[in-house]
């Protein structure tokens, strides 16, 4: 591993390649693949590897997290560039963590997440000083993207104001279930949650999306 500030490089093993963890258009092409599934308690080797800064281990686990850390802050924030950012930062962080002798001690995916929603949280509240926005969701039935939708900048905007109107445990289930594309399971595990709870929470979530853009298209 390369010693640096913010601990973005790695050598790859046995070459001269030179690793980032600030992915660029490559890292987007991943997320068309399709939707990532990752168990909510990791084996502890990967966590053992983690802890030893392996340069695989970093690696892997870059290339296993990053599209699904990609896709909660770009659902959240309705930015692209700032999405990578702050997706590459938490994955800093972790390694900053865990070269001080802290970090995840059984989740790695639960320490990553909670990681990234505050860093998401953070942003808006210096920028705005007010309740996180994020990207569209379809309201009809289930969740699903909005994108079409937003395909009018007013229309996209208004979508987003009325996310941010959303409580901050409202605009965290949505982003773990339609931005991360987590299982109603996943997202329990991630939210301490039931299940059930976890069904309810998202329908509150979606009925007050609605009334907030029924309220403003009249």
């Amino acid at each position: 591993m390369v010693a640096t500030s913010a601990l973005t490089y790695l050598w790859w093993p046995g070459g001269a390649m030179l690793y980032s963890l600030h992915a660029g258009p490559a890292s987007r092409r991943v997320l068309a693949s399709g939707r990532i599934t990752i168990p909510v308690a990791e084996p502890l080797s990967e966590l053992t590897a983690l802890r030893s800064l392996d340069a695989e281990a970093i690696s892997a686990i870059h290339t296993r997290y990053f599209p699904e850390l990609y896709r909660y802050a770009a659902y959240r924030t309705g930015d692209d560039q700032l999405a990578e950012d702050l997706a590459s930062e938490t994955l800093v962080r972790l390694l900053e963590s865990v070269q001080s002798g802290k970090g995840p001690t059984t989740s790695l995916r639960g320490w990553l997440m909670g990681a990234l929603a505050n860093q998401v949280n953070d942003h808006f509240r210096r920028a705005y000083a007010r309740p996180t926005s994020e990207l569209s969701e379809d309201l009809r039935e289930n969740g699903k993207d909005l994108s079409a939708l937003a395909e009018d900048t007013d229309q996209r905007a208004a979508v987003r104001k009325a996310l941010s109107q959303l409580t901050a445990e409202q605009q965290h289930v949505l982003s773990l279930r339609f931005g991360s594309e987590l299982s109603l399971e996943e997202t329990a595990g991630l939210m301490d949650r039931s299940v059930n709870a976890i069904k309810a929470l998202q329908f509150r979530a979606l009925a007050s999306l609605r009334r907030e853009l029924e309220g403003r298209t009249r």
